[in-house]
């Protein structure tokens, strides 16, 4: 496999030829060759090299050739041959996400979207697009891309290399047809990581039996009222999640006290609630256990975290995959929760801080051992759910905790990692980081990066 870039021009001919410089051919280790397979992304063509007198390493296509191909653009791209007789241009990544509109065609996401399909887009093609967007017949997707002005265009692109699922919406996704979308992409060979959001408990299921198991709080599913009376008496609070929520919506934190009773938290049109109940029937009865309210919900040891100023703090891991195929954390922003709050969601009162803020104030000179010790359990939580998934991961966010031990615990693992941590000025580095890593990453799915750079 040889890898280098070269510039790409359109060539005002009418001939079907690949024009090659001797420096580029060299390069790509072509001569001698008399014809060659073009490929772009899921277009192919077979055609004869000539090459010409000239410096440097470029690329010459008729224009009537990028036409077919469905060459968006000239100029600087990356070119690798895989094999004596076929050369591939791009890489050609798509983003798969939801369009909602044309002056912000994703939404609040459109920032986002827009940082992803900037990033390298000098030396590759990158574009957005949803479900609707694809000819399967013809072979071709409609991407929308950046304009220079601060505008969206639409562009024909070939069916991509690669593929980074920024879908966001649980109901969508899991319908039968969108499984048989995505399933499309991997039968032609096309990759595509980040495959659906995770429910709670699949996460339990992923991590069961291996090593990283031990950062998972004990967890039951649709919990019974026994299993509830137990869990308290065993753990004296616990929480209630929905399996598929997000956004700390939903929530209930339950706590035991003997003396006292049971008080349980959550929050209500934007506010935070605190009911006492005697009686363990009474809170029951509240949370409905004999009409079948938590036939989706998790309930979850309650875990005594760090704190500051009373409020308890958990921290959101990034971790991305790396142009080697390595987990590697991203970023680390820490969350303080807001006063009565039961998460440490920003949008319930909660406060952004870095690791660093919060883990000096706590340990002191401590501080850099106790951060590295959850690195390696973010670390090895990542590659446990990886070992036992069936879809290609590049990204996981997880909530984690430190308890009053120094024990690391894992609350929450997103496949869709959400970016509000990123709106903390010290951790802008990490939303760049991120971003290339996934590009990076989006290299070694589709090729094109050579051997010795893993």
């Amino acid at each position: 496999m040889s890898l280098t870039s070269c510039m790409l021009h359109a060539a005002p001919r009418t001939d079907k030829s690949v024009y090659l410089t001797s420096d580029l051919a060299k390069a790509l280790r072509l001569t001698g060759n008399r014809t060659i397979t073009l490929k772009v992304g899921s277009k192919s063509a077979i055609l004869p090299i000539r090459l010409i007198k000239k410096s440097g390493q470029h690329m010459h296509i008729p224009t009537s050739l990028m036409t077919t191909l469905r060459i968006p653009r000239v100029g600087n791209v990356m070119v690798v041959s895989n094999s004596s007789r076929e050369l591939r241009i791009g890489p050609v990544i798509g983003v798969l996400t939801n369009i909602e509109g044309s002056s912000r065609p994703f939404g609040s996401k459109t920032g986002f979207i827009r940082q992803v399909i900037k990033t390298n887009s000098a030396k590759s093609f990158s574009f957005a697009f949803s479900p609707r967007s694809v000819n399967w017949i013809q072979g071709t997707v409609t991407g929308i891309v950046p304009t220079e002005s601060g505008g969206w265009a639409r562009k024909t692109f070939p069916l991509p290399d690669v593929v980074y699922n920024r879908l966001s919406s649980r109901k969508a996704e899991k319908s039968a047809g969108m499984e048989h979308f995505k399933n499309r992409f991997v039968r032609k060979g096309i990759p595509i990581f980040n495959w659906s959001f995770f429910d709670k408990w699949d996460v339990y299921k992923l991590l069961d039996g291996h090593d990283a198991f031990r950062y998972v709080p004990e967890s039951r599913i649709n919990p019974t009222s026994e299993q509830i009376r137990e869990m308290l008496d065993k753990h004296k609070f616990i929480y209630l999640k929905p399996t598929a929520g997000s956004l700390g919506i939903g929530i209930f934190r339950v706590t035991y006290n003997p003396k006292r009773g049971y008080f349980v938290r959550y929050r209500k049109a934007g506010k935070n609630v605190l009911i006492r109940y005697a009686k363990f029937e009474g809170l029951m009865g509240m949370l409905g256990t004999d009409r079948g309210r938590l036939s989706h919900y998790v309930a979850q040891q309650g875990i005594r975290l760090i704190e500051i100023d009373n409020c308890p703090i958990d921290f959101r891991f990034h971790l991305t995959k790396d142009g080697s195929n390595k987990w590697v954390v991203a970023a680390i922003g820490a969350k303080k929760s807001g006063k009565g709050s039961v998460t440490t969601h920003i949008r319930n009162g909660g406060m952004l801080m870095t690791p660093e803020q919060v883990l000096r104030h706590v340990y002191g000179s401590r501080a850099e051992q106790i951060l590295q010790n959850a690195k390696d359990a973010a670390i090895q939580l990542a590659s446990g759910i990886e070992s036992n998934y069936n879809h290609l991961l590049g990204e996981l966010g997880f909530d984690l905790g430190i308890d009053q031990n120094e024990r690391v615990w894992m609350f929450e693992a997103n496949a869709k990692p959400g970016r509000s941590i990123f709106k903390h000025p010290s951790l802008k580095a990490g939303d760049v980081a991120t971003i290339q890593n996934v590009y990076d990453h989006c290299l070694f799915l589709s090729r094109f990066r050579s051997r010795r750079d893993g």
